[in-house]
């Protein structure tokens, strides 16, 4: 077995993406990050000059403040009517915001991240017949003059159980540190892992590395036909010791990886853990650095699963959009199985690498926009169709929505916005495009009457909000309700649908307005 005292850690993120989707195929019961880039579009826009009295370069939108308001909606400055970001289908922070409120809590500001409300939702974009994506946007006006919300929604074909898929080769890096012992953490991890190993394929294979001061290979990568009573035993042996040695939880992780690489299989790293590192390498990009190697050579990518109501939200965050990877967070057994055997089979195979979006609002009928959340993953826009630039790894079965807020001239008729989505082949790495397009009189009366869909997206984009603007002094949205008047729509939106994601968005919402 191998021991690493105190390391620096590595890559952890890259993994984590890709590792969701190899995972499993069949239970019962969603790239790489963004380059990171940024330049004069920081993700919005505006056609118009700032006011006169705004600093340069403060990108700051004056106009229409609640008196007393001291922050505002913040755009680009002219000319720039682009918005780039890569991909990404996070729903960690979400999760976490979930777990929170039902402690009685409000999540902390700083790990709300709206575009991951946002896409923990179910959507109803048209998926298309082969590989890449289908391009849909639409949008409706809010109660604020003037101010609509625009959804643009990039879809993949659907995920079939039956799809043939290469054997996965996956290492489970596992947190056994002293806080991975309250309930909820490493006992769920145990239960996950346990389901997982009884739905693998007999060609896919495990290895298990632990962690707490020091990382241990507790199982080498083995096959699952005929060595699931093995997996099982190992798992079961899991139990909590000390401090938390992230960084080399995760150097020996990739390294157990490497020596059980498989040609023709889908390698992946899946780290478990509460991300309270306090041990060696705490930080993302040392961190990183120790795995880049095994990263580029070796094409091995990583899963994040958070679990935990202390939960190391930051570093986790910063992992995935530094390392190109994917982060979820698991807070009971629903959510466990959900996960393991629905998520993760969604990623076993990539139908797009490097994917970004840019929108082009067109300057005759938008005077100003602001794309809502994604700010660690915006690219410059210059480097949408450079494909060196890191985009996001996709797989069947995802959606990804991205929502602005526009302000649209008065009287605005004709093309308001087009959406490219650009990809690149997963094996011949050919580029690909795909674009959508809305036009000003298809923007619908009220985001409140819209299509289902389009209105669960604009009232978990209102939550978000709300959580990080408590009293909603600095609410970045337009037409943002109170949390009461959210509540109420939440409610009558869950019966609306049906739809038990959205009943236990109301639920939050509920809770959120009680502890504000």
């Amino acid at each position: 077995m191998k021991r690493h005292g105190t390391r620096r850690p590595a890559g952890v993120l890259l993994a984590l993406t890709a590792a969701c989707g190899l995972l499993l195929t069949g239970c019962s019961g969603d790239g790489d990050g963004g380059a990171r880039a940024s330049d004069s579009s920081d993700g919005g826009g505006t056609v118009d000059m700032p006011p006169p009295h705004a600093p340069e370069g403060s990108n700051r939108y004056e106009g229409g403040e609640r008196e007393g308001e001291q922050e505002s909606r913040e755009v680009a400055p002219e000319p720039d009517h682009l918005s780039t970001f890569a991909l990404d289908v996070d729903t960690a922070s979400y999760g976490y915001a979930r777990r929170t409120l039902d402690e009685g809590r409000l999540p902390d500001p700083s790990t709300v991240r709206p575009e991951e409300f946002v896409n923990s939702f179910r959507q109803d974009y048209p998926r298309p017949d082969g590989d890449g994506f289908t391009v849909t946007v639409d949008g409706a006006r809010t109660d604020e003059e003037d101010w609509s919300l625009v959804r643009v929604g990039l879809a993949t074909r659907t995920a079939d159980a039956d799809d043939e898929r290469p054997p996965a080769a996956l290492t489970f890096v596992i947190d056994i540190s002293g806080s991975m012992g309250e309930p909820g953490r490493l006992d769920l991890a145990r239960e996950a892992l346990g389901m997982m190993t009884d739905e693998l394929r007999d060609d896919d294979s495990v290895a298990l590395v632990t962690f707490s001061g020091e990382a241990e290979t507790v199982l080498p990568m083995t096959r699952l036909d005929g060595n699931r009573g093995e997996i099982h035993d190992a798992i079961d042996s899991l139990e909590p010791t000390d401090s938390t040695n992230l960084g080399a939880g995760v150097e020996t992780g990739y390294e157990t990886a490497v020596e059980g690489l498989r040609g023709g299989a889908t390698n992946r790293v899946v780290l478990v853990s509460d991300a309270l590192a306090n041990t060696g390498e705490t930080e993302a990009d040392a961190i990183l650095e120790r795995i880049a190697e095994s990263r580029r050579e070796h094409g091995i990518t990583l899963f994040g699963v958070g679990v935990g109501s202390d939960y190391g939200d930051a570093l986790m965050e910063q992992l995935a959009d530094r390392g190109d990877g994917h982060t979820v967070y698991v807070s009971d057994e629903e959510d466990a199985r959900e996960v393991f055997c629905e998520e993760l089979p969604r990623n076993i195979e990539l139908t797009a690498r490097d994917a970004k979006a840019q929108v082009a609002f067109d300057p005759e009928t938008v005077a100003e926009f602001r794309l809502v959340g994604y700010d660690n993953r915006r690219v410059a826009d210059d480097d949408f169709r450079d494909d060196r630039v890191d985009g996001g790894e996709v797989g069947p079965g995802h959606t990804v929505t991205a929502l602005y807020a526009v302000r649209t001239r008065p009287g605005a008729e004709g093309h308001l916005a087009t959406a490219t989505v650009r990809w690149l082949d997963p094996d011949s790495r050919t580029p690909h495009e795909e674009t959508g397009a809305l036009e000003a009189d298809g923007l619908e009366e009220s985001v409140w009457r819209a299509r289902p869909r389009l209105t669960v997206t604009a009232t978990a984009a209102y939550f978000a909000d709300a959580l990080r603007s408590p009293g909603h002094r600095d609410s970045a949205l337009p037409g943002a309700p109170g949390l009461g008047e959210l509540s109420e729509r939440a409610w009558s939106l869950a019966a609306r649908t049906e739809d038990a994601d959205v009943r236990e968005l109301a639920e939050a919402i509920r809770s959120a307005d009680r502890l504000d």
